[in-house]
């Protein structure tokens, strides 16, 4: 991809999720995802029916009248996008690859985020740690991630979900909210998913494509692994094959989709070629039930 085509590419997915975020993510983003906590306002007299658990015994005794503390939400937050950029996410057979519908996504949130004056930091992970990029604010520290994420080749084609986790929980301390978007093309991240979403608010947004799940009909075809880059043959034509290629990928799905309930872990799937407002909105609205 040319300097021109990356730029105006960027500026198409900006003026997307910008509009997005303001129009229908907004609201439903600060519902869903409320802050770290209660922080220190202020202190005011004591009202009858107040928590006599807040009383500021210092000020109550220097003023020789009952004071109560005042907390109000802490608001801000620290956003996390663990994107995955392995070989299996330059495939797609709508209009759209993998990679591409993770950008738009990940670019609408970050623009949600800011929104709501919320920092966003980035980690890139194939079967490595690809690039991690600081959280901060501002549109201008979002439209670099985005860049990144259309621009990057990454050095890895595999997929370690559990490193990206563990580098994850690592370099951020606070607990913070932390979007995963990948396909989950890997078996071994279980645990590093118990502890991730142990210390912090984990969402998984699972990307596919609507041909994983079915074979089409297509007679002997040859199949590449992205990751892998090794080839194999297949005959589509065999109802068996067809057949059975649906029972693993679909096996595969409920094992995900259970590991994530397991773990109290928010999820959806995303599908390219959908429109991905419809499943975002959705997950936002049960998290602000």
């Amino acid at each position: 991809m040319t300097e021109n085509e990356i730029i105006k590419q960027v500026r198409r997915i900006e003026i997307r999720a910008r509009g997005l975020s303001q129009q229908m993510f907004s609201g439903e983003y600060h519902s869903a995802f409320k802050g770290r906590g209660m922080a220190f306002s202020e202190v005011r007299e004591y009202q009858y029916g107040d928590d006599v658990r807040n009383i500021d015994w210092n000020v109550t005794a220097r003023l020789n009248h009952p004071y109560v503390k005042v907390f109000e939400e802490e608001r801000e937050l620290t956003v996390m996008l663990l994107v995955d950029v392995s070989g299996s996410h330059r495939f797609g057979t709508t209009d759209q690859y993998k990679s591409e519908l993770i950008a738009e996504i990940a670019a609408t949130l970050a623009f949600s985020a800011i929104h709501n004056n919320d920092k966003v930091g980035v980690v890139m992970f194939s079967d490595r740690i690809e690039k991690f990029i600081p959280p901060q604010k501002g549109s201008s520290h979002i439209l670099r991630i985005i860049r990144e994420l259309i621009g990057f080749r990454p050095a890895g084609n595999g997929t370690d979900i559990a490193e990206a986790l563990r580098y994850f929980t690592n370099v951020t301390k606070k607990r913070s909210t932390a979007f995963l978007l990948s396909d989950m093309y890997d078996d071994n991240y279980e645990n590093a998913l118990k502890i991730a979403a142990g210390k912090h608010d984990l969402v998984v947004l699972h990307i596919d494509d609507i041909r994983e799940r079915q074979l089409p009909r297509m007679g002997l075809v040859a199949f590449e692994d992205l990751e892998s880059g090794q080839t194999r043959w297949v005959d589509t034509s065999s109802e068996k094959v067809r057949q059975n290629y649906e029972t693993y990928y679909r096996t595969y799905n409920e094992r995900c989709a259970n590991l994530m309930q397991k773990y109290g872990i928010d999820y959806a799937t995303i599908s390219t070629g959908q429109d991905f407002v419809k499943p975002l909105i959705g997950l936002f609205k049960r998290r602000g039930v």
